[in-house]
């Protein structure tokens, strides 16, 4: 799993080792994790197929439910979060007081300023600007909104749902301390539990959206308490009885896919209930991502330049910037889907949060590489950890 530490000297594009091998972003992951954007885009397709096809499908899903709670999509989501949950090593984070200035940022970042960002972007593009070209209504809980509001309020779930996986691929990427990154995730997993539903019922009533805070509630016990109890109780299990090397190298290795196929999977079921509204209104789909690309920069940005400001260090300053700008789309997808529907615009917006998620990070990686030598430089942190160990995505 260690492959040692690495000491790096910067050329003006990239990140060089002393055998002067350029790093490109992107390589420590599989082909079929390099081109996850386009196994999305093909089951979008599929989706819309079925649900063309066969337009019965929604009526035998909605038979098979309990509490107007999916039972195929509930399997679905929590086999994309489960593997999340395993991996996180919940015990590190009380080393974040040794250190906290990190973590401290992206709390702050996460919690108090980028949920208030999305909302202003998402009113400012979708509800007044990009407004005449949003014309519809929908049925909510019994309450008739217009798409915008809709589609408004799945950009709210999805900055409110701060990444806690994903990142450790872009760590690895940008060759950031991953110990630090480690820390945030936990953190953050932690903070979520407490904060995502107030934040999510304030923000969202704000929004025109009257949302039971029960429901807020069950969703992230559900989707999040669910996953993160079994993760906990299974790694501590597997580690006592078959070791860390055994977890690592066999478990892991097999968990991974499930994460991305039950992920793909949810997207063909979404996208075979949307498949109408975006044959007919396909620039929808641009609109939604306008605001949602904007923010990411945004976020990452302002947190990249008060952690220069901060003096922290390149390793400690690229994960900072990238658990802030990146969203946790798995949370985002089934809150969306269990408050609003399957057939809801809500539902809608956070997948297309799924389109531009991996594309923009990668991207964004390669801005961390890029400006690394305007931070000061520790790169003994820079632990390089075998992305076999890891999982790619959130």
């Amino acid at each position: 799993m260690y492959l040692g530490r690495v000491k790096f000297a910067f050329s003006r594009n990239a990140i060089v080792e002393p055998n002067s091998k350029v790093i490109k972003a992107g390589a420590g992951l599989s082909f079929f994790e390099r081109y996850l954007t386009l196994w999305v885009i093909i089951c979008i397709l599929l989706g819309i197929f079925l649900g063309k096809l066969f337009p019965a499908i929604a009526q035998q899903l909605d038979a098979l439910s309990i509490y107007n709670v999916s039972i195929p999509i509930a399997i679905c989501l929590f086999f994309m979060m489960y593997p999340i949950m395993v991996k996180i090593d919940f015990s590190q984070a009380v080393k974040a007081a040794k250190a906290p200035k990190p973590v401290l940022l992206t709390l702050v970042v996460n919690w108090l300023i980028k949920p208030f960002t999305m909302v202003v972007f998402a009113q400012f593009f979708l509800g007044w600007l990009f407004l005449p070209l949003l014309k519809g209504m929908e049925m909510i809980n019994g309450q008739e909104v217009t798409l915008a509001n809709s589609y408004i309020a799945g950009c709210i779930l999805l900055g409110i749902a701060p990444c806690t996986a994903m990142v450790l691929m872009w760590g690895y990427l940008s060759y950031s301390n991953q110990g630090h990154t480690l820390i945030m995730v936990a953190v953050n997993s932690l903070a979520m539990l407490f904060l995502y539903a107030p934040l999510g019922k304030w923000l969202l009533s704000a929004s025109d959206l009257t949302v039971p805070w029960q429901t807020i509630v069950l969703s992230v016990l559900i989707y999040v308490g669910l996953p993160l109890a079994c993760g906990i109780y299974s790694r501590y299990w597997i580690f006592r009885h078959k070791g860390r090397e055994w977890f690592e190298k066999r478990f892991l290795k097999y968990l991974s896919p499930v994460a991305i196929a039950a992920l793909l999977i949810t997207l063909v079921l979404l996208f075979a209930f949307k498949g109408e509204l975006m044959i007919n209104n396909p620039l929808h789909i641009f609109l939604i991502a306008v605001p949602l690309f904007i923010q990411t920069n945004f976020i990452f940005l302002i947190t990249y330049v008060i952690a220069l400001k901060l003096d922290f260090s390149y390793e400690d300053a690229a994960p900072a910037a990238l658990i802030g700008a990146s969203n946790h789309f798995e949370v985002a997808i089934a809150t969306a889907v269990m408050l609003f529907g399957l057939n809801s615009g809500a539902a809608l917006a956070t997948v297309v949060g799924v389109l531009i998620e991996v594309p923009v990070m990668l991207m964004l990686v390669e801005v961390c590489k890029k400006t690394a030598p305007w931070f000061r430089r520790e790169p003994e942190k820079a632990t390089l950890l075998d992305p076999r160990c890891l999982s790619s995505f959130e």
